[in-house]
């Protein structure tokens, strides 16, 4: 069942608003012992994604917010299907007009692959297999990010323990996207400085004044 929430968990991390949100969750590390099964159920779930008018209360995915944007993520999934990712599903123009893209899922990607290095900002889900969590927390790491990061698992404790060693703003456990105005939220490296929301957020509206007297 746990691998059964957890391709839920990283469908909706990544597939949510066709996947422009900043936090959205295009790498996802998945054990090997789980992978291949994992894999499937992420296909799967793409597959049944519902891609088409957003004013239709059917559909899951609307489309890309503009043309460049939308020939930018076919760039993306031609530089995975050239770098030698397997294509599992997707990878087309969904719908036979406006900037829609099939929900697609690669399998077999590298870290220093294309689309895991950079943000594609469109719904390409990046598949990377991992043996043991040291390495997982340094490959994790690698990435010039670090607005956001999620933990699918039964296991609190180790949870915890990968959260203090991960280099993102935001790290969800056994969730994704969601959000409180008292929990502050912005990023680590490029994905930004300061915060929002939180006692944090109210900082960038702070009016400071500081007085310096020479008493001699």
């Amino acid at each position: 069942m746990i691998v059964d929430y957890a391709a839920k968990v990283a469908h909706q991390a990544l597939y949510f608003n066709a996947a422009q949100c900043c936090c959205a969750g295009s790498r996802t590390y998945v054990h090997a012992k789980i992978y291949d099964e994992f894999v499937a159920k992420c296909v799967e779930l793409a597959n049944k994604r519902v891609v088409g008018d957003p004013y239709d209360r059917n559909t899951e995915q609307g489309p890309q917010v503009s043309e460049e944007q939308f020939n930018k993520i076919l760039g993306y999934i031609e530089a995975g299907n050239k770098e030698g990712a397997k294509l599992e599903c997707g990878g087309k123009r969904a719908c036979d007009k406006g900037y829609f893209i099939q929900p697609t899922v690669f399998s077999g990607v590298k870290d220093d692959m294309k689309i895991a290095r950079e943000e594609i900002f469109g719904p390409v889900m990046s598949l990377l297999k991992y043996d043991c969590y040291e390495d997982v927390i340094k490959r994790a790491n690698s990435s010039s990010f670090g607005l956001a990061a999620g933990i699918v698992t039964k296991d609190l404790t180790r949870a915890l323990t990968i959260t203090k060693r991960l280099h993102a703003g935001t790290i969800w456990i056994n969730d994704y996207n969601t959000f409180w105005n008292q929990a502050p939220f912005g990023g680590f490296k490029q994905s930004g400085h300061g915060r929002e929301l939180g006692s944090y957020g109210l900082e960038g509206y702070y009016e400071v004044k500081t007085v310096s007297i020479k008493l001699a």
